[in-house]
């Protein structure tokens, strides 16, 4: 039974390892140089990924139909809030502030958007695959606002900084509360199919492009002296032990199965590279940051299919 859930989600990570191979060649050929790479990231953040949560939103979200959809960016808070408590504990083995904090914020923040939807659209039929898009779409709205001015705190290394409003209202954030306006209002009759189809077929550009995006971030990372215990003992906390607590918490708890996935899925994907860009952005010295996104995206490649096939062979998703 465990080898059965391990094909299916074997290859479904296989289709994403092509996507992300693909953009890791393009870069490496310097087809893409990092000057495109950061474009295209801003493509998918600012425009693709926005029209497929407005999109996909408007289509298949009613409040009536999900009453309780305010749990999924608590949901969300509560993740990072529990993998920040997690890596905290941890940090006791890492020496060194700085190495200290980046290791925590590799531990607490995760590539939550990209990989799952990929992950999301390979694993499950399009019935399942539809509703989970909205757990995952309304999820990654508490996940946005907490990802930002946390991570920018954390590795910023605690100097103030000024509030900006533009930090929490970004364009993903923006288009789910949108989204949600105009189902509360009742004015999805405004966007007939004329518009919703265009906008939609930029929306499905979203899956490539974010692996073309992950895959090409890997290709820029810059590896001097890889701290092997940090790295040993990030992929031991980030992809071990959180979501083998979430597998327990959910099987105890017995959880609805695509509530369950979502949770397993967060806890089980590797650090986030948006990690990266908020390093190079403060001009903070990389210690542990590019290894980290790096090394927990080739780690993930095992433990991620392992973990999902366990929880696949318990409900039994087809």
């Amino acid at each position: 039974m465990f080898l059965e859930s391990f094909k299916v989600t074997g290859l479904a990570m296989a289709e994403i390892f092509l996507l992300g191979a693909i953009g890791y060649l393009l870069v490496k050929k310097e087809v893409l140089g990092e000057g495109c790479l950061d474009t295209l990231s801003r493509l998918v953040v600012e425009v693709t990924l926005p029209l497929l949560i407005f999109c996909q939103l408007i289509r298949d979200f009613r409040f009536d139909r999900y009453p309780h959809w305010w749990v999924y960016p608590l949901l969300s808070i509560v993740i990072t809030l529990a993998a920040l408590i997690v890596g905290y504990l941890f940090t006791v083995f890492i020496k060194g502030n700085q190495h200290k904090v980046q290791f925590l914020s590799l531990v607490t923040f995760q590539n939550s958007g990209f990989l799952p939807l990929v992950l999301i659209a390979a694993l499950l039929p399009p019935g399942k695959s539809d509703i989970m898009f909205i757990y995952l779409f309304l999820f990654l709205i508490g996940f946005n606002l907490v990802v930002f001015p946390l991570g920018i705190y954390i590795l910023s290394f605690h100097e103030n900084k000024k509030f900006d409003l533009g930090i929490l209202l970004n364009p993903p954030v923006v288009a789910s509360i949108i989204s949600l306006a105009v189902i509360s209002f009742r004015l999805t009759g405004f966007f007939p199919d004329v518009v919703i189809k265009p906008l939609r077929m930029i929306g499905d550009c979203t899956l490539p492009l974010a692996m073309f995006v992950v895959g090409g971030s890997l290709a820029v990372v810059r590896l001097k002296h890889i701290d092997v215990k940090a790295m040993s003992l990030l992929v031991l906390v980030k992809l071990v032990v959180l979501p083998l607590l979430g597998l327990a918490l959910v099987i105890k708890l017995q959880m609805p199965e695509l509530i369950g996935l979502l949770i397993i899925l967060e806890l089980a994907v590797p650090p986030a590279t948006t990690l990266s860009v908020i390093t190079r952005h403060y001009k903070k010295d990389d210690l542990l940051i590019s290894q980290g996104i790096f090394f927990g995206h080739i780690a993930s490649l095992i433990t991620l299919p392992v973990f999902l096939s366990l929880y696949l062979m318990r409900f039994m998703i087809k």
